[in-house]
């Protein structure tokens, strides 16, 4: 039934008065272009310490973002107090697209993945050479996420004055990956931070390791202005230290033009998001021997065309074992 007639105007229609007072809601959102541009620098319960200019500004994730969160490297549009004074708070209205994005999971059957940071040119995958003992294949999955999130490794071996670095560096060898070797002595008297800052230089450097290598006390010696709690304890028994770095921090290089972002120590690295057919072109060598592959080859079954590819003399087969090493390294145990 036709409650109006057929040349009715707005007069006509009847409409409820808001009782709120308030305006109606809208699904059209401001663009904030005069947004100013900000780095995230960590990131503590729902709170953003972010760049902005010279200066640190504290800041909250605007609701019009719903779930998307800002993590620690992310560029982002803020809009509000922007003086860094204490007790003010800005927003952040937008999340620039992203260069790289380091993830891991808890575990390799967890779905839900962790965003370590973002933006990050570099990772840096800190090992001790003993005390605790090496753990090849954490370093594998260190390497396999830096690969798939379009990071570029970064090998640094601490206390060598405990134990050599030769058969750490021959199982890496094959990968062609930039490395560094450090010894107490040599960071104490700042020998070894200038060589590693010398790999830093113009870069964003995600500094990950598990607890107890000297992570953090080689991330102090870097930024001498920002000295972090290091680690106190490496346990007799298990190996493994405290963990001292809670949340991960964006810090600049000092003496350098680059950032160090220090993250938590961690006892795993899961890999359940990662697809191993993007871990291929971390090999650009054996990318044009897979275009004979079965489809969704895994590069590990029989009829691999990069057999023949080797063979042929196209590549070193120490590359070859190493790639499906690290293909492999979801299948086993980070202790193996």
């Amino acid at each position: 039934m036709r409650r109006y007639g057929k040349h009715t105007d707005e007069d006509d229609i009847r409409s409820r008065p808001n009782r709120k007072g308030n305006r109606p809601r809208t699904n059209i959102r401001p663009k904030h272009e005069d947004a100013a541009e900000g780095m995230v620098l960590t990131v503590d319960r729902g709170r953003l310490t972010c760049l902005v200019g010279d200066r640190a500004v504290m800041a909250m994730k605007a609701r019009e973002l719903g779930r998307k969160a800002a993590v620690v490297g992310d560029r982002v549009a803020l809009v509000g107090d922007l003086s860094g004074k204490k007790d003010t708070l800005a927003r952040i209205v937008r999340i620039e697209e992203r260069s790289s994005l380091l993830r891991r999971t808890a575990d390799d059957d967890d779905p839900y993945e962790r965003v370590v940071v973002a933006n990050a040119d570099q990772l840096a995958i800190v090992t001790a050479l003993a005390d605790p003992e090496p753990r090849p294949r954490l370093i594998d999955r260190c390497l396999v996420a830096a690969f798939d999130g379009g990071l570029e490794p970064l090998l640094v071996m601490t206390k060598s004055d405990l134990a050599p670095p030769d058969k750490l560096l021959e199982l890496y060898g094959a990968l062609d990956i930039p490395y560094v070797v450090t010894s107490r002595e040599e960071l104490e008297n700042g020998d070894a931070a200038d060589r590693v800052r010398a790999h830093l230089d113009g870069r964003i450097t995600a500094f990950v390791g598990h607890s107890g290598v000297g992570k953090t006390t080689l991330v102090n010696a870097l930024v001498p202005e920002e000295r972090r709690r290091t680690t106190g304890h490496v346990n007799a028994v298990t190996g493994r230290g405290r963990h001292t770095t809670t949340s991960a921090l964006a810090l600049p290089l000092t003496g350098a033009d680059g950032w160090v972002v220090d993250t938590p120590g961690v006892r795993s690295f899961g890999l359940a998001h990662i697809d191993p057919s993007r871990v291929i072109h971390a090999f650009p060598d054996l990318v044009p021997g897979t275009e004979g592959c079965p489809r969704a080859c895994s590069h590990d079954e029989q009829d691999c065309a990069l057999d023949a590819w080797v063979r042929e003399g196209h590549a070193d087969p120490a590359r070859l074992y190493s790639l499906r090493r690290l293909l492999a390294t979801r299948e086993r145990t980070e202790g193996d």
